[in-house]
């Protein structure tokens, strides 16, 4: 019988799995650096949860993890309106 951790471990990878399943499958054809971008952040954000639940890595640094992806998108956001 898996341990809550074991769950937790299995649905941020299914989660995460699924969010970059659903990234190539909507997104237009080619690579452009918003895509790249952004498969880049799901990567990293996906990885880094699953180290937290792991115990790998402590709350704090996780925060600081998210805050830079969290940053990083609002950059890709902006630079998205620019061009329009």
């Amino acid at each position: 019988m898996p341990t809550k951790e074991d769950l937790l471990l299995i649905c941020l990878t299914v989660l995460g799995g699924g969010t970059l399943i659903g990234i190539f499958i909507t997104k237009a054809q080619g690579f452009g650096k918003y895509t790249s971008s952004l498969v880049l952040l799901t990567l990293v954000l996906t990885a880094s949860a699953i180290a937290l639940a792991a115990g790998k890595i402590e709350a704090p640094l996780f925060a600081n993890i998210a805050f830079a992806v969290a940053g990083f998108a609002g950059g890709l956001v902006t630079a998205n309106a620019k061009d329009s």
